[in-house]
Formats: C-alpha cells, structure tokens, sequence
C-alpha cells in the first residue's frame, strides 16, 4: 500500500524550492527568511505533514523527555511535586514520562531500564522504601543521562538532590508535641533503610533528649505508612500504657491511627495528641484537624525539574553544590 503521508519532499516539489530548505523552515533556522519559512509552513499545514520527531531524535540523540519516578501517585504530596514537574517540563520544551513504585524496588529497577531503553534525557527520581542498592542508578547515570533525587535523597556521586531538613522538621513537630505536656510519644516511622525517615527519626529523638524524657526504642513503630499501618500501631497503642502523643511521619498513618483510637473511645487530642507530616489536603478537614509539618511540594517539583534541565542542556556543568534544601513549616492545628 502506497504511503500516503506527505513528506518535505512532497513539500518542496509542490513549491519548488530545494528540500533542504524546507527542512531548515520546518525546524525554524535562522538561515531561512521569515517569508519564505511562512510560505513553507502554510503549505506543510494545507498537505498535513507531521513532523517525523522519532527520527529527529534519533538524528540528535535527543527526546526531549524526562522520566519521572515517583513512589505513590495517590499521595497528594507526590502528586503535588509532579505538577510542579510537569508545568517546569512543558514551560522548558519537555515532555514528561511517569512511573510509580508503589515502594517495591524490583519494580523501580525496571523503571529505570524501561526509561533507559526509550532514551530518556534525564531522570527525577524518589526511590522506594526498598531501594538500598543503586547499582540500576549507577547504570542510567552511566549510560543514560543525569539523575536529579527529590525528597528521598541518594548519597550517588553527581547527582544533586531537592530535599527539606528532615531532622528540624521532625524536632519541631516533637517539641511542640512536648510543650503541649506529652511525656509518652511514639514514632511513626518510615523504613530505616531511607535516609529522610533515619533523619525525622533523629529528629524525633533529639527533642526527646533535649526536654530530658527518656527514649524507648519500643515507642518507635516502623513501616511502609499505609493506612493499614496507621490501625495497626493505634492497635498497638491501645495495648501499651501511658501514650499521650503520637509523632508520625507521614500524614496517612497519623489520620487512619486518629480514626481508630477516637473508634475505641480515646478522645483527641485530650486523651493523645498527634501530629502528621506533609499537610495533606484532608488533613484540615478531620475531625479534630491535623496538626501537620507542610512541605513546599509544587516548589520541590518545579526546583528539581528546572535543575535536571540545566543539567541536560548544559554538559559540563559542575554539579557540586546544586542540591537544595527548602524550607518546611509546623501547620498548627487542633489535634
């Protein structure tokens, strides 16, 4: 069957003018007078050419595509990152590629393979809770393009990350649980194995240590932070004696846990206090409301973007000192 898309071929013998200057007016060259770039263009547009961008890319090693990996769509907060994402690729001429873990590390190796493969020109990443080799990093870093983390930082050679300060955020989230008179306060915590939930936990500890109330190691739950978990620790909680404040770190399992213990007659924030982490959107609207440390999340996303961009159009730039780390802030609420 005959091909029936036009071509600049097509182009240029309708209009006789030589193909190659067609091919400079369709890719917007200076070299080619706005006059005759116009006259291209119209008639481009009156046969229905489409721009043949696999090819142009393969021509220029380039996609003009950035690969996003990202733990849980559904959390608002990564969602909120990846708007910031999107709109800073669409504003820079990139178009935006989106995977999620859900947390499992055989899932983000091949994530990344997948990017790889298809010749992403860079790659945003938080990595999944079970990520504590990097070896599939190393390999995108080294065959792919450059490698910007955000939230979840990577300690990997050259490649910056977009963060907050943990460890102050979750101090400040403690002690204001401590001036509110706790005395018992357990930990939600995420997988010791990622750095941001080893620093909220020192964070947690450092307030402890500072107001002088001893740290207990069994006041520290450890999980993925689902709901699910969230019901499982107010379970736990419900069995241990004298808990009065509850420190999670993330707002998920802080809400569900809220849930439960107000299910079993303990009245929040009365009986415990509690206070989450990422200011989810429901989070002001429970009941009581949720005392929360809000992060900059669309800043996150627009920061990273833009600076995976400087880094993929712009070689040899020195990579040292590009990470940021922004500014969060305790949302006093009610429970």
């Amino acid at each position: 069957m005959k091909n029936t898309k036009p071509t600049i071929h097509d182009i240029s013998k309708v209009l006789n003018i030589d193909s190659s200057t067609v091919s400079r007016a369709l890719n917007n060259s200076p070299r080619v007078s706005k006059k005759t770039k116009d006259l291209i263009l119209k008639k481009a547009e009156e046969l229905g050419y489409q721009k043949n961008t696999l090819a142009s890319n393969l021509r220029t090693s380039k996609t003009n595509t950035i690969g996003v990996i990202v733990p849980r769509i559904s959390r608002n907060f990564f969602s909120s990152v990846i708007s910031g994402i999107e709109e800073t690729g669409y504003k820079g001429g990139y178009n935006v590629v989106i995977g999620q873990t859900f947390d499992n590390l055989e899932r983000e190796q091949k994530l990344v393979s997948t990017f790889l493969s298809n010749r992403v020109d860079g790659l945003l990443i938080s990595i999944s809770m079970e990520t504590t080799d990097y070896e599939h990093l190393e390999n995108y870093k080294k065959n792919g393009g450059p490698i910007v983390f955000y939230d979840r930082p990577v300690s990997l050679k050259d490649c910056p990350s977009i963060t907050i300060n943990d460890f102050e955020a979750s101090y400040k989230a403690t002690k204001h649980l401590i001036l509110k008179g706790c005395k018992n306060i357990v930990h939600f915590s995420g997988v010791q194995k990622i750095n941001l939930y080893k620093n909220r936990k020192e964070g947690y500890f450092s307030a402890l240590k500072e107001y002088n109330i001893p740290i207990r190691e069994e006041y520290v739950f450890e999980a993925k932070l689902s709901e699910e978990d969230g019901i499982e620790f107010a379970k736990r909680i419900l069995k241990m004696k004298h808990i009065d404040g509850i420190y999670s770190a993330n707002d998920t399992a802080a809400i569900s846990a809220i849930q439960y213990l107000k299910s079993n007659g303990i009245k929040i924030p009365k009986d415990i206090s509690v206070v989450g982490f990422n200011n989810d959107p429901i989070s002001a609207v429970i009941e009581p409301s949720l005392t929360t440390i809000n992060q900059p999340d669309f800043e996150m996303g627009t920061i990273a973007c833009s600076l995976l961009i400087n880094l993929i159009e712009n070689k040899n730039i020195q990579v040292q000192n590009l990470s940021k780390i922004l500014t969060s802030e305790l949302i006093v609420r009610n429970s």
